[in-house]
């Protein structure tokens, strides 16, 4: 806009309007933060200040600019809370001009050619899509003509503020130090994990590296804060599937817990600038056994027109005995293995939802090219209101120079389906799916054959 332009340069003389009592922080602030997935977090902030006597209003600056208001909470044993004001009417130039509005500013124009300042003054008498002001007896629109130009304003609207604040309005018991405890909740927080994974396929193992990634978007760094990172889906009123998890665990730990959450604290207080990402460390484990495999998964019982590329996958366990033994929170994992030269190259990633202890994981990679199958339906029958009976044949080939193991998943059955024949054991994965390792010759090819009796 034209009077964006405008204001970029202007100066503005005016005298900050003081609140009705400014309560000083003799201490200061011990904030400790607790970030949850949900771009939501809770803030507390600890000091003592100096309060006189009676009715007075208490300033917080520097709250979040995403506070949720309804949800301030301000503790201390002498001081009872009469009302609570939060004002994120931020002061900008366009918002000194709109509360101008029907008042008198100053406007300075400096002649270019000899650098001779007129000053005149101006009523506004508008600040829509631009300034129309009156002066003397003409109206003018405020342009960006190219003649430098400044506005004047006498002073700032109180009800603009520099910063987010929060006024307290509140009685105290008697004049003096006073402990107070801020806490609410802001969105604009958030954090996720990240992982990177170092695969050794001869080993058999990997070396996996986990990073807290915090994200702050609230408008309000927060310094040196004391940072806690809960892990779990807090439920908020009104507020797909992740893959990875082949295997769900059963094991504990010794990480903190509150209600059903795990909590992730940072081992030393950190600033948590405004618009930043920060990542810090929280996981290193050596050699966790792992494996690559193939997977095939099908949905139903029907023919492949063409064959299925197999997907690649790192199978691994974060249980105690494995090596790792902890909960692995929501994240990304990327998984590298080293080149002939030895220089680490990225092979893929998955995300993960949150994993509890002894888990099974598999996380894919990409799409294997010299690995497939073809599904054959090859006959389907009625045998009564409530059953069919399905043969299968999947042609599983390996064009790899060795032989490899392809673990073939078939979904699909009811809550009665039973294998009745089958060329190779197949294992129950769930209510709904059935599996199969099928070993497959280097440049080669397995025929799988099985009959479902799918039924209810």
């Amino acid at each position: 806009m034209l009077r964006a332009a405008l204001f970029a340069t202007a100066c503005v003389a005016a005298a900050s309007a003081a609140p009705v009592s400014m309560a000083l922080a003799q201490t200061a602030p011990k904030v400790s933060v607790t970030i949850y997935n949900s771009n939501l977090a809770l803030v507390q902030d600890q000091r003592t200040i100096d309060v006189a006597a009676g009715r007075q209003r208490l300033e917080f600056k520097d709250v979040s600019a995403a506070i949720r208001p309804e949800t301030v909470s301000l503790s201390s044993p002498t001081l009872g809370v009469v009302e609570q004001n939060f004002d994120y009417d931020l002061l900008t130039p366009d918002k000194l001009m709109e509360k101008a509005v029907g008042r008198q500013i100053k406007i300075v124009r400096t002649n270019p050619g000899d650098g001779k300042e007129t000053t005149e003054t101006a009523t506004v008498l508008a600040a829509n899509e631009g300034v129309v002001l009156k002066i003397g007896d003409r109206i003018e629109v405020l342009r960006d003509d190219g003649v430098p130009t400044r506005v004047i304003f006498d002073k700032v609207p109180e009800t603009l503020r520099a910063r987010p604040t929060l006024s307290v309005t509140v009685n105290a018991d008697k004049a003096g130090p006073t402990p107070v405890t801020l806490s609410y909740l802001t969105s604009g927080l958030s954090w996720a994990a990240d992982y990177v994974a170092l695969f050794d396929e001869k080993k058999g193992a990997l070396d996996l590296q986990g990073w807290i990634t915090l994200q702050n978007n609230s408008g309000t760094a927060f310094e040196n804060a004391q940072t806690q990172l809960v892990a779990g889906n807090v439920s908020q009123f009104n507020g797909g599937g992740v893959r990875g998890v082949t295997s769900a665990g059963t094991e504990g730990s010794d990480r903190e817990r509150i209600a059903d959450y795990y909590i992730y604290p940072l081992p030393e207080r950190t600033t948590i600038a405004s618009n930043q990402s920060k990542q810090v460390g929280f996981l290193s484990a050596q050699s966790v056994p792992a494996k690559k495999v193939y997977e095939v998964r099908e949905y139903g019982f029907s023919s492949d027109e063409n064959p299925q590329k197999a997907i690649t996958a790192i199978q691994f366990s974060n249980s105690k005995l494995k090596g790792l033994g902890d909960q692995l929170p929501a994240g990304t994992m990327r998984v590298y293995m080293r080149d002939q030269a030895g220089d680490p190259k990225f092979i893929g990633e998955n995300a993960i939802g949150h994993t509890s202890a002894g888990s099974e994981l598999s996380i894919k990679t990409g799409e294997a090219f010299d690995v497939s199958s073809q599904a054959t339906l090859v006959s389907q029958e009625k045998i009564s209101k409530t059953r069919s009976r399905y043969v299968m044949k999947y042609l599983v080939r390996n064009a790899r120079p060795e032989a490899v193991t392809v673990e073939l998943r078939q979904a699909g059955l009811w809550r009665d389906g039973k294998v009745t024949d089958e060329s190779l054991p197949s294992r129950r994965i769930d209510a709904r799916t059935l599996a199969w390792s099928v070993p497959v010759p280097a440049n080669g090819e397995t025929v799988l054959t099985f009959t479902v009796d799918n039924g209810w």
